[in-house]
């Protein structure tokens, strides 16, 4: 490990994604699990903040539950979203701690890239000097690659989330291999001044290893993988279980 990363390890936040909570309530329709009392519990149970990434066609979080959400996040509120006008009147209104910036359209199941931050540079520029008025510290998704992480400080973003798919995939044949490239793509964010954070698919068996190798690495965010380790652990001793592996 470079002994600049090295000198810069800091505690890493766990940001609960609720996304499939909701997923599992709008299923049956009703309010059962209720979203505003996982938010809390989560909470309770040690989690640093709470992610969520309503989409237009609210199939797990709501426009409502935005709203919702808001009184009862006592760490940090990170919204999620393709930057549309809709997004930004959800963040304009609610004033969450972090807004971060996903490239998939309304179509796409799940985030799986991230933003060509010099083809989309203008773009982004414009929509998160919008955010930023408001006070929110701005995200953007990133795949890890160091020039397109280095140029993420030239939008206005105060940070990135590395993309980590790549990296859940490569990790159980060649980990070695596989966070490679995250190490480069942090350590170019962090010598023009950006922050890191970093999701998707990271999970029990995956997160050490990244954690122990990004030492400039701020927040992890984590959903999917997280909830069904709740399923079989409990919510309590799952958030608890990933709070170890990032210390």
């Amino acid at each position: 490990m470079p002994a600049r990363l090295q000198d810069m390890r800091k505690m890493t936040k766990l940001s609960v994604n609720i996304n499939k909570f909701a997923t599992l309530r709008n299923a049956r329709g009703g309010n059962n699990p209720n979203l505003v009392k996982v938010a809390r519990d989560c909470q309770q149970f040690g989690a640093q903040g709470i992610t969520i990434h309503p989409r237009p066609d609210e199939r797990h979080i709501t426009t409502q539950d935005v709203y919702n959400l808001k009184p009862v996040i006592t760490t940090e509120y990170n919204i999620e979203g393709y930057p549309d006008e809709r997004y930004v009147k959800l963040v304009t209104d609610t004033h969450p701690i972090q807004a971060t910036l996903v490239p998939d359209g309304p179509d796409v199941l799940t985030s799986n890239a991230g933003w060509d931050t010099i083809r989309e540079r203008a773009f982004l520029q414009d929509v998160i000097g919008q955010l930023k008025e408001t006070g929110v510290r701005v995200s953007i998704f990133v795949d890890a690659d160091s020039e397109l992480a280095a140029a993420a400080k030239e939008t206005g973003a105060d940070r990135i989330e590395l993309y980590t798919e790549a990296y859940a995939v490569g990790y159980h044949s060649n980990p070695e291999e596989a966070i490679k490239p995250y190490v480069e793509a942090a350590q170019a964010a962090v010598e023009v001044g950006l922050e890191i954070n970093a999701g998707h698919d990271l999970d029990l068996h995956n997160l050490r290893y990244f954690h122990q190798n990004i030492p400039s690495l701020d927040e992890v965010s984590i959903g999917h993988a997280l909830v069904c380790d709740a399923l079989y652990l409990g919510l309590e001793n799952t958030i608890r279980l990933y709070l170890r592996e990032l210390r």
